[in-house]
């Protein structure tokens, strides 16, 4: 299920333009220098996806915990039902529980850092501002952070948050050097049509916890059970 990862980053990358391209857009790159530029950009990148692989490892070994206690391919439906429900209950009846207040303190404190470093112009604060990017509050990257519950163990966790983050880097880097290359009206429409992938994303977990013998999409239990058996070897 590593694909969906990709994929969710990917084309949850034209949502990334208008979360995170402000960000991009006043990157404190070296510009008098092409190669320059790209090294610091990739260093930019470099960041973001350590942090998202941290993160992915600990939400792993999370998932690990749940598949020893039993759940395996149950933990997959549920996670996949979840990632449904989030697109098809409005935001606002999250909001009534204020799930992110105890949050916005350590929040602040990122944006402080990050406004810290966007002044600075070294090598060092180009990778530490995609370091604490990769801290602020995403939709997408709870999305890909409930795949990465679903996944065996820590380290398949932290595979998938990767694979999530490599899956933003094409937008999120013609972003940084072409600007606002999409107009608002198109990028719009696209976002319109993220929630839609969210959800067939959300119907792969479910399908692959049901265990219908469909290679690669929905494995027969008896391969899940080996194959989670195997990682909680490692």
């Amino acid at each position: 299920m590593n694909y969906t990862a990709f994929i969710l980053g990917l084309l949850g990358s034209f949502h990334c333009i208008g979360m995170c391209g402000p960000i991009a857009f006043v990157l404190p790159l070296d510009r008098s220098s092409k190669s320059k530029m790209i090294f610091q950009t990739f260093l930019y990148h470099l960041g973001r996806l350590l942090t998202y692989s941290m993160i992915g490892l600990l939400f792993g070994f999370i998932g690990k915990g749940l598949y020893l206690a039993g759940f395996q391919q149950r933990l997959s439906i549920l996670m996949g039902v979840i990632m449904i429900l989030t697109v098809i209950i409005p935001v606002k009846v999250f909001n009534r529980f204020n799930i992110t207040k105890p949050l916005y303190k350590a929040i602040g404190k990122i944006k402080q850092q990050l406004g810290i470093y966007l002044n600075k112009k070294s090598n060092k604060s180009i990778f530490l501002i995609g370091f604490f990017n990769g801290f602020l509050p995403c939709g997408l990257v709870y999305m890909a952070l409930i795949g990465s519950i679903a996944s065996s163990n820590a380290f398949s966790g932290s595979f998938y948050m990767f694979l999530f983050g490599l899956g933003t880097v094409p937008m999120m880097t013609l972003t940084v050097f072409a600007g606002n290359i999409l107009k608002v009206s198109l990028r719009n429409k696209i976002q319109k049509a993220i929630p839609v992938f969210v959800v067939i994303i959300g119907l792969l977990f479910i399908l692959r916890g049901l265990g219908l013998g469909i290679p690669y999409i929905s494995p027969s239990d008896a391969k899940l059970h080996i194959s989670n058996n195997a990682s909680a070897c490692k």
